[in-house]
């Protein structure tokens, strides 16, 4: 209960920031409370096909994007098929505001799952480390990766189908670029870091500038 509540908690403080980047026209709590619950139970799926990966794929970088690949697909499947073919996701802007729901639940089950070790060690000080990193790192980085995969669907609103696969397609690579680049950084260890958090907060600046294009839309 302790670890889950150490994934929760922060990722609502992430989901209650980009929510007020929509307060204009809300979305439904409903439909938002069962896109955050979807996005959480699409670790589950994702874990026994990495597990999958590791056993078939021996290349370390090639796993490596891979796993990233994985995690973008299943994220955008799961909010697909709950909340962006709903009639409230009407808007342009409303496609990044239910993706990145989606992926803060995936990222606050993800957490969980990471603090359940140290807590239960007893580990007080490791896991308010781990925790203190993911809020600042992983989560950032799925709702970010999520992020571009909604406003390139948001900036193919109004065009013709085909201008909507690219984009859409777009954005999915775009999406794994970013957290397979994450990924790589981070096995770099310390030396990694400051690249971490200079990647992610220049796309967090990036991504926030076009939600205000998606809104004026």
């Amino acid at each position: 209960m302790i670890s889950l509540a150490g994934g929760l908690i922060p990722a609502l403080l992430w989901l209650w920031f980009w929510l007020r980047e929509d307060d204009e026209k809300p979305e439904p709590r409903g439909l938002l409370v069962m896109t955050f619950v979807i996005g959480m139970l699409g670790v589950f799926v994702v874990l026994p096909i990495q597990n999958l990966l590791e056993k078939i794929v021996f290349d370390e970088r090639a796993t490596t994007i891979l796993w990233a690949a994985v995690e973008e697909v299943v994220k955008y499947v799961a909010v697909l098929f709950v909340a962006l073919k709903s009639s409230s996701a009407d808007e342009p802007v409303d496609f990044a505001v239910y993706l990145i729901t989606g992926a803060l639940g995936f990222a606050a089950m993800e957490n969980a799952l990471f603090l359940i070790n140290p807590i239960s060690l007893g580990d007080t000080t490791v896991s308010l480390l781990t925790g203190n990193f993911r809020f600042l790192g992983a989560m950032l980085l799925h709702a970010m990766s999520s992020a571009i995969i909604g406003i390139a669907m948001g900036l193919s609103f109004y065009r013709n189908w085909f201008a909507k696969k690219f984009f859409l397609v777009v954005g999915i690579l775009g999406a794994i670029s970013l957290h397979a680049a994450f990924n790589f950084l981070i096995i770099g260890g310390s030396k990694g870091l400051f690249g971490v958090f200079s990647l992610l907060w220049g796309v967090t600046i990036i991504i926030l500038l076009l939600f205000e294009q998606l809104r004026r839309m």
